[in-house]
């Protein structure tokens, strides 16, 4: 039997006719920037995400990025971040001029610990960046409780949970401003590049809007020195198809991973991922610990078996950030959980059976 990591064709067959629906339609209205099929996906995602609205970005890590600098976030000031994250996470902070602070995170769930942030702080602190990373929600209601204290934004990175609930919301609706990523191996994920930001202030909603466009809302009239961060029109019109079955998929997913804790459950030197009474994940990812992890991986892959690491190097120790002067024992959970984290086969079109042999090559 062989499993991929991530099975990235199949999601097309069985929604290739309205697929391919939204390609002709595309094709023949002859309007192919922001128009109707980007704000009826707007539309959409905002009820989905139980949000007043929804600006279509280029990307995940513009819509970060767009998203700081709506909030007026810039040179001088620090944003809280995860140690534990995609770099991505750390570069929208970057990219809007101001400073990365990471904080360490609670290693059951692999989100920012809530109980580490009040003591990184300071009086150049703006906002609070959590991250719902593989699919689980990060504990929000103590965060927002911190920013509240502080004076502080809570900007989301939502990447990873769409559709995942905290306490019966959706992720996409937690915090000041939620910026999503649609790459293609998200679990609402577009055939090319794609994000958004989701918010209820108005004045944000609206600032992201215009710097997307190049800081134009009026065509040459230009209000802010903008970026071209635009949706594009035909992924927009591909992410609708896949919003109306996204909870049917994540559902799938979790019938995996209830199958996956079940069969490795007790299991010596498998640390399983634990999901807190108040969390609905989505499952994006299903990420285990083990001390022998690149053994573990060979022996898979000798199998059939794909899997993925999430992620190798903490942003701390990249080189895009040595100028930092961080060093290995700087945040030693980050760097313990990038030693042994193993991302195994997910995804709404995993079968039964291929996760039972998953399970049969790591038990065995």
């Amino acid at each position: 039997m062989s499993i991929p990591a991530l099975d990235m064709k199949t999601p097309y067959l069985e929604l290739q006719e309205e697929l391919d629906a939204v390609y002709k339609r595309f094709m023949r209205s002859g309007w192919y920037v922001l128009g109707e099929e980007t704000r009826a996906f707007e539309q959409e995602y905002a009820a989905y995400c139980e949000s007043q609205y929804c600006i279509g970005i280029s990307s995940g890590l513009d819509a970060l990025h767009l998203a700081l600098r709506a909030c007026d976030i810039g040179k001088g000031d620090e944003v809280i971040v995860p140690s534990n994250t995609y770099i991505a996470t750390w570069l929208a902070v970057t990219y809007a001029g101001a400073m990365p602070v990471p904080v360490e995170p609670d290693v059951k769930t692999f989100n920012i610990d809530p109980d580490r942030i009040e003591a990184a702080i300071t009086s150049r602190t703006k906002a609070i960046m959590p991250v719902h990373l593989y699919g689980q929600p990060a504990d929000m209601d103590p965060i927002m409780r911190i920013a509240s204290n502080h004076s502080l934004r809570v900007l989301v990175d939502n990447a990873q949970s769409q559709g995942a609930r905290y306490k019966g919301r959706r992720t996409g609706g937690l915090g000041h401003v939620t910026a999503h990523s649609f790459y293609p191996g998200k679990n609402l994920g577009a055939f090319g590049e794609a994000g958004a930001v989701t918010t209820d202030d108005a004045q944000v909603a609206e600032k992201v809007g215009v710097l997307r466009n190049y800081g134009s809302q009026i065509k040459y009239h230009n209000r802010y020195k903008g970026f071209n961060a635009r949706i594009d029109e035909l992924q927009a019109g591909f992410l609708r198809v896949k919003l109306k079955v996204l909870d049917t998929w994540n559902d799938r997913r979790r019938e995996r991973a209830k199958q996956y804790i079940g069969g490795l459950q007790d299991f010596p030197n498998v640390v399983l991922p634990v999901v807190p009474q108040w969390a609905e994940p989505v499952w994006h990812q299903f990420v285990i610990r083990h001390p022998r992890r690149d053994v573990l991986q060979t022996r898979l892959r000798e199998a059939g078996i794909g899997s993925l690491i999430h992620y190798p190097i903490p942003p701390h120790l990249s080189e895009a950030y040595s100028d930092m002067g961080w060093k290995a024992g700087d945040f030693p959970l980050a760097e313990d959980l990038a030693r042994t984290v193993l991302s195994l086969p997910m995804g709404p079109h995993l079968t039964a059976q291929q996760v039972a042999f998953v399970v049969e090559q790591i038990r065995a």
